[in-house]
């Protein structure tokens, strides 16, 4: 009697690991930063960013005062103070880099509330594309058709002095571009054949906005973001020069106002001028050559500078 045959050994099937979704994410800050607008700009923000949070650890509220301060009037740059001081003898180095803080905390923040306008606005009006669509899109031109710093001063200067009537200035009359532009994406997107099947499978609006539309034009927004932080930083500037502003708080506009209204000009005092202003075109400068590397990025059919 032969032996049984003994069955073949049944092999364990290998389940194949699925991708990271970290992987998309660090393929495409590798892309930005192998360009080299983008790795400069990614550089001049950090430095930026870096010297706003640390500046409390080395710059004293004794630094800032006008009553305190120790240093020459209005002296032109020598030991001690490699930019010289201002009329109170205070330090501009130490000014123009507390000042980062509060310029960029409102660019940031206006930012953020001109992309929650403008994208909610561009979704809505692209997706309800009947009576909701062409209304948002009727005041979205009506907005544009009005001058943008004459608005905001009108709306700065009614909701007072300060920061956060800056932001608001800014946020209200920076959101229109992206409306249009979210609202163009948005049409293009609900035209593709998943949006269909989606509806098909009884997804609700809100459902097709927030899981299938949004995600699709994010990378818009996260480009125009990038964009839109050198135009708030450049508003908050001029809006702060024209004495919108805290007068209390020191930033690179209130700085440029304190300049001109203390006589820097007649006195020839470039170093209470000049390093103000520097400091916002390297930031703006930064902030527009990292939305350009982003674009570029993301839009593989562009290729790189």
């Amino acid at each position: 009697m032969s032996a049984p045959e003994q069955s073949p050994a049944r092999e364990t099937p290998v389940v194949e690991k699925a991708p990271s979704r970290l992987v998309p994410v660090g393929r495409f800050v590798v892309t930005v930063l192998r360009m080299p607008s983008g790795l400069f700009g990614v550089l001049v923000m950090l430095a930026f960013v870096l010297m706003a949070v640390c500046a409390p650890l080395f710059i004293h509220p004794s630094d800032l005062s006008v009553t305190q301060a120790t240093g020459p009037l209005l002296s032109a740059p020598q030991h001690g103070y490699p930019l010289g001081t201002d009329p109170a003898g205070r330090s501009v180095l130490l000014l123009v880099i507390w000042g980062s803080r509060t310029s960029l905390a409102i660019g940031v923040m206006a930012t953020a509330l001109t992309m929650v306008l403008g994208a909610g606005i561009g979704l809505i009006a692209g997706h309800y594309q009947g009576r909701t669509g062409r209304l948002l899109m009727h005041v979205t031109d009506w907005f544009i058709a009005l001058p943008s710093l004459p608005l905001a001063i009108a709306l700065a200067a009614v909701l007072g002095q300060g920061a956060t009537s800056i932001t608001i200035a800014i946020g209200v009359t920076s959101w229109t571009g992206t409306a249009r532009l979210v609202r163009a994406q948005t049409l293009a997107v609900e035209a593709r054949p998943f949006i269909e099947r989606a509806r098909a499978l009884g997804a609700t609006d809100t459902q097709l906005i927030t899981r299938q539309v949004l995600p699709n034009v994010m990378p818009l927004i996260l480009v125009s973001s990038t964009l839109t932080v050198a135009s708030a930083i450049l508003s908050e500037a001029t809006l702060t020069f024209l004495g919108l502003g805290d007068p209390t708080s020191v930033s690179w506009g209130s700085l440029l106002n304190n300049a001109f209204m203390q006589g820097a000009v007649t006195a020839g005092a470039w170093w209470y001028l000049i390093p103000p202003g520097i400091a916002i075109l390297i930031i703006v400068l930064g902030f527009t050559l990292v939305g350009r590397a982003v674009e570029h990025a993301l839009n593989a059919r562009v290729s790189p500078r």
